[in-house]
């Protein structure tokens, strides 16, 4: 495919666009805005985007992808209850904080456990019910998807490190699928992810010298 050839499928793309698939869009992006600044809002809006692509990956035959918004989903719940927990003076529980080496080979447990069940379930589909699926490339989004939203929940710096992976494998991938709309957004997401991390980084060290001044 050269350039000419896919920057008509880009144009045709964004014109086939439906209002559900911009609304999920425009919802998503606004998520990760909020969780960029560590507003409980995030959750709320992005209960809006994870229902609406759960129907548009099922649509896609991208079933990594909608078992991961349906994780999400849930996800988003639980995420909800944790960043509403607050003290006897009414501050948040939850603090953005860096992962120890330890957690961090959980984190690398728990994305190396999903991307295999997720791979060898997508290639059980693919040969026996819907041959456009692609295991390798719906695997790595979802596996790497699943371990940032868990992470996310936990306030955890490292979240935003597998959101720009998740972002990155995204972007091709439904580009090839037709949904060109959502190709952009995930690219505007790649981009919200790297600030997002910055954001944290600095988060995660105030925390700590508060940490350090009030022991």
């Amino acid at each position: 495919m050269d350039l000419h050839e896919i920057y008509q499928q880009f144009v045709l793309g964004l014109l086939a666009t439906t209002w559900y698939e911009a609304l999920a869009v425009v919802a998503g992006i606004t998520s990760v805005w909020f969780s960029k600044k560590e507003n409980i809002l995030v959750y709320p809006v992005g209960l809006v985007n994870t229902i609406l692509y759960v129907y548009l990956s099922i649509d896609a035959q991208l079933f990594g992808e909608a078992t991961v918004n349906l994780y999400y989903t849930i996800m988003s719940i639980y995420g909800w209850l944790l960043w509403s927990k607050k003290d006897r003076q009414h501050h948040p529980v939850l603090h953005v904080t860096h992962a120890t080496a330890k957690e961090w080979l959980h984190h690398l447990l728990f994305f190396a456990a999903f991307y295999i069940a997720i791979y060898a379930a997508l290639v059980y589909v693919q040969k026996a019910f819907w041959p456009g699926a692609i295991p390798w490339a719906d695997a790595l989004a979802s596996a790497t998807a699943f371990t940032g939203m868990w992470l996310m929940a936990k306030k955890k710096v490292e979240s935003w490190i597998w959101w720009i992976l998740t972002n990155i494998a995204s972007i091709p991938l439904y580009f090839v699928k037709g949904f060109v709309f959502t190709s952009v957004y995930y690219f505007i997401l790649l981009l919200l992810a790297f600030a997002g991390l910055a954001e944290w980084n600095k988060r995660a060290k105030a925390t700590k010298r508060e940490a350090l001044v009030t022991a």
